[in-house]
């Protein structure tokens, strides 16, 4: 399926405006798996922040790290992999932190949605015991009182008959709806920040929209902050406020979501903008492709990662990988070809 890039970013204006201190810091984050012929660095020296009332997107290519980073945020790297590096989450570090800790954080003020709703549900349980469990075991609610709080939030995420269906199994549910069970589980809380992996995969168009819709509206009326993670363009153009460009495990650029796509700077963000077909074409065009394919991560990696595929590569881009240098209108790029403004 492919999903269409609106022509003009379309995330919400009414937002509240995101606070001046962050509610997550992350600090050269890398997280490195052990595999039968070495180590692979899945994410490698990753740095950003998130303050309340802001959305951002993290975007790039199957494989690039984009999920992991959220795992390792969440304590839930694979029991192969090695994380270092800092993730403050209020001003609290919780990588590597013990798993009684991250119990009491995880649910409560800082929740993910899954990819995948049907394997993150438990399919031998109903909704309701799903739901109230949440609620029992972060905020010591009674069964009772519990349920009555998920049925008024599984109205407000737009389930009909929700007093009825909350006491079906997931697999009673649609793609879309078990999607909205999912939504519903993660903001019981309340969250102060919201993690989204791929909320609108395998969901048709129309679901996807009031989707993104939905999400914009519980975040505003929340104030929290949401990091979420795709590959498409068309829901970062939707949701968010700035947009982290990924490749390769390294952040190739980061900007304003308006920026990023009126003039992506970074070589492999204009080549994500040129695969991605746009309403405002005048005549058809044939999309183009990035030509090759992500190099293996194994071992020390030299160079900027995005160099054998970049056309525009020059022989210091093989030879020195590019810092993360800020670039004009409070945005940054790591390319070697991204010249730095003055400073004075």
């Amino acid at each position: 399926m492919v999903c269409v890039m609106p022509s003009i970013p379309t995330n919400a204006d009414a937002r509240p405006k995101a606070d001046s201190a962050p509610i997550l810091s992350v600090r050269d984050l890398s997280v490195d798996f052990k595999l039968e012929h070495g180590w692979v660095r899945a994410v490698d020296g990753v740095s950003f922040e998130v303050r309340r009332g802001e959305v951002l997107g993290i975007v790039g290519e199957s494989g690039s790290g984009k999920s992991q980073i959220l795992m390792a945020a969440m304590g839930l790297t694979a029991i192969n992999g090695k994380c270092s590096g800092s993730v403050q989450f209020e001003g609290e570090e919780i990588l590597n932190a013990t798993p009684e800790r991250l119990d009491k954080i995880r649910g409560s003020s800082l929740s993910m949605i899954f990819q995948d709703p049907m394997t993150s549900l438990n399919p031998y349980m109903r909704v309701q015991g799903q739901l109230a469990e949440v609620l029992t075991a972060h905020q010591g609610k009674s069964r009772k009182e519990a349920i009555e709080i998920a049925i008024e939030l599984l109205e407000r995420v737009r389930i009909p008959d929700a007093r009825r269906r909350i006491q079906l199994y997931p697999h009673e549910f649609s793609g879309g709806m078990r999607q909205r069970v999912m939504i519903a589980m993660a903001l019981l809380c309340r969250p102060a920040l919201l993690f989204a992996d791929e909320p609108t995969t395998a969901l048709d168009v129309t679901v996807q929209a009031q989707i993104l819709q939905l999400l914009g509206e519980l975040v505003r009326d929340l104030n929290a902050a949401v990091v979420i993670v795709t590959h498409d363009l068309g829901v970062i153009a939707r949701l968010c406020d700035r947009v982290i460009v990924l490749y390769g495990g390294r952040i190739m650029e980061q900007a304003a979501i308006d920026d990023l796509f009126e003039t992506p700077r970074h070589p492999y963000s204009q080549g994500l903008m040129a695969a991605t077909p746009r309403l405002d074409d005048d005549v058809a065009h044939d999309l183009r492709t990035i030509p090759g394919a992500p190099r293996a991560l194994m071992g020390k990696i030299g160079g900027c990662p995005f160099a054998p595929r970049c056309d525009r590569r020059i022989a210091r881009c093989t030879e020195e990988t590019p810092a993360l240098l800020p670039a004009p209108g409070a945005r940054a790029a790591a390319c070697h070809l991204v010249v730095p403004p003055r400073i004075g």
